[in-house]
């Protein structure tokens, strides 16, 4: 399935867009691919380091997942063009925040021309024990320019500033996959 994202009207943001491919290619795995077209030459693209756990990736241009927990809270993902991810988990909105060992980003990509950005990865889920779905997810990204501008982008944004974390963010319902 593939979606866009709107930037929040209070932060417009550059001539781009966003789109975002995903997928559930096993029962507790997650397959996101960012891709963003335009004018990625005004974009703070941040440098390849390596995939590798990092916090406060939201500080500059990042892809951000959310998932809703069926016995309450969610989990967000961050990923960074830089290859840096991390994971968190929350008992509620904005409360409890924990990093989670053991869940992690595989198969990361990072592909860059002159006007395409693709970052993609699938999530592991297996020790998150969410139930088979369907899932309630929230996408998005925080896209900085060469300037120091800062954009937010969403499939929804319920509140009058930008906030990923708004229970009303998780729109998309991934169903469950199938027993084989």
């Amino acid at each position: 399935m593939q979606v866009s994202l709107i930037p929040h009207p209070q932060t417009p943001g550059p001539d781009i867009k966003i789109s975002v491919t995903v997928g559930r290619p096993r029962r507790q795995g997650l397959s996101l691919d960012y891709e963003i077209t335009g004018d990625i030459a005004d974009l703070h693209i941040p440098g390849w380091v390596r995939w590798s756990r990092a916090d406060e990736l939201w500080r500059t241009t990042c892809f951000e997942a959310f998932i809703a927990r069926p016995e309450g809270g969610y989990l967000e993902f961050n990923q960074s063009p830089s290859g840096q991810w991390a994971v968190y988990a929350f008992d509620d909105y904005r409360q409890g925040m924990t990093h989670q060992p053991g869940v992690e980003i595989r198969n990361g990509i990072r592909e860059q021309d002159d006007g395409r950005l693709q970052v993609s990865g699938v999530l592991d889920l297996d020790r998150m024990n969410l139930d088979q779905g369907p899932w309630r997810i929230g996408l998005s990204a925080v896209i900085e320019t060469v300037d120091g501008a800062i954009s937010y982008w969403a499939l929804a944004h319920p509140s009058d500033k930008p906030d990923f974390h708004h229970p009303d963010s998780l729109v998309l319902e991934l169903p469950p996959m199938e027993l084989a």
